[in-house]
């Protein structure tokens, strides 16, 4: 094998894991419970492909690019969901599995003041209170998780390319070995 060939899924999964690892931490901050659940999924099948690139495995590569596949779709997903798309409404309790929990970012966004409400005592008490309002954000928190999706998007367009083009060039080294 040449030695640059681990490069084009390593280098794509050193970036896409510092952008996961941080897309992580917020949906924790957030109590956002299906992501969190599928970026774990991410977190594993990621290894699975330093894995594979590493030892030359290729069954382990493709498992990573069908899960990679499936990532693709759960982030396209996330970009309809956030931007409303059909029957999806970002509103509605279906990431945070029926908590109450919202985006971090619809909280906290930079620059977010949000308003709460005064009356509360009709409200479940085991659910987090969401702001009536929020003013003055520099981005809209569905806009931040819009740009978040797309380049987990990229990311893993890079990643099945590579890991793809990487098991390619394994199967041929290892056809090439016959006498």
């Amino acid at each position: 094998m040449q030695p640059g060939l681990v490069a084009p899924i390593g280098g794509q999964q050193t970036y896409g894991s510092l952008f996961l690892v941080e897309r992580q931490v917020f949906d924790f901050l957030g109590y956002m419970w299906a992501p969190i659940l599928v970026n774990f999924f991410q977190i594993l099948f990621v290894i699975f492909g330093f894995f594979g690139a590493y030892q030359y495995r290729p069954r382990y590569l493709v498992a990573y690019t069908v899960w990679s596949l499936l990532w693709l779709g759960w982030n396209i997903f996330l970009i309809c969901f956030y931007l409303n798309i059909g029957i999806l409404d970002r509103d509605s309790d279906l990431l945070n599995l029926g908590t109450g929990s919202v985006s971090w970012f619809e909280e906290n966004g930079y620059g977010c003041r949000p308003t709460y409400p005064t009356n509360v005592t009709s409200e479940d008490p085991y659910r987090p209170v969401r702001p009536e309002k929020v003013e003055g954000c520099l981005l809209e928190y569905h806009i931040v998780e819009v740009v978040h999706s797309g380049v987990h998007c990229a990311l893993a367009v890079f990643g099945i390319f590579g890991a793809i083009c990487l098991g390619q060039t394994f199967l041929d080294e290892d056809d090439s070995c016959k006498y």
